[in-house]
């Protein structure tokens, strides 16, 4: 179903409604790839059990197959189903989700999660975003794979109209829901340690990170 590489059919696209999102759950179903907007920038998705589905996802970005991609999910159970919430972890969820704060944990035992996921390693990406889209998908289907909607190197799309112009012929369905909020991606903490640590700061400053953590008297390496 899913085109990589250039072709005549460009994506559809729909608006970001209840009839929208419907369409979007039938063509992740279908092993399509869809790209939806979230609180931070445009993601493009595809469902954890579509048979060669991750393959598809690096290929229509260009992206290496050395790095792993982040789950979004529904709520904090579903969070709970992939990765081990720690006590940093839990308290930076409660404080932060949903919202642009993506959490890295050690793999839930049972997990079973697919190591192009992961990248081969021991742990997983997760974020609950602040945006309806994604969590409704995720309902629907589970805790979605979702890397930003731009080929790998390029700037991250922040309307649909430049998801089109990266990935139109590459990609099923884009569910437009006007600019992107944030505009930058999320804050991701490594929590899968003993300490935890900012890999990257985008979204959330890494001071109001430090400070719910110090203030919890949890200790961390995070400055602040």
């Amino acid at each position: 179903m899913t085109r990589v590489g250039p072709g005549p059919t460009r994506a559809r696209l729909l608006p970001d409604d209840e009839a929208g999102r419907a369409a979007a759950i039938e063509v992740l179903r279908a092993g399509g790839l869809v790209a939806v907007p979230t609180d931070t920038v445009y993601g493009v998705g595809v469902a954890l059990d579509a048979r060669d589905g991750l393959a598809r996802l690096f290929a229509a970005k260009d992206r290496p197959l050395d790095r792993a991609i982040v789950l979004l999910v529904a709520d904090l159970e579903q969070a709970a189903s992939v990765g081990v919430l720690s006590p940093a972890a839990r308290l930076l969820a409660e404080r932060f989700w949903p919202g642009g704060l993506t959490l890295v944990l050690a793999q839930a035992p049972g997990a079973q999660l697919p190591a192009v996921l992961t990248g081969g390693a021991a742990t997983i990406g997760v974020r609950l975003p602040d945006h309806e889209s994604p969590r409704a998908l995720a309902r629907a289907l589970g805790p979605l794979p979702v890397t930003s909607a731009n080929l790998s190197g390029r700037p991250d799309a922040s309307e649909a109209a430049e998801v089109l112009a990266q990935l139109g012929e590459r990609i099923d369905l884009v569910l437009d829901g006007g600019p992107a909020r944030g505009g930058v991606p999320s804050t991701v903490v490594d929590c899968s340690g003993e300490l935890p640590l900012i890999l990257r700061v985008g979204a959330i400053d890494a001071t109001e990170v430090a400070a719910v953590l110090s203030a919890a008297g949890l200790f961390h390496g995070i400055p602040g």
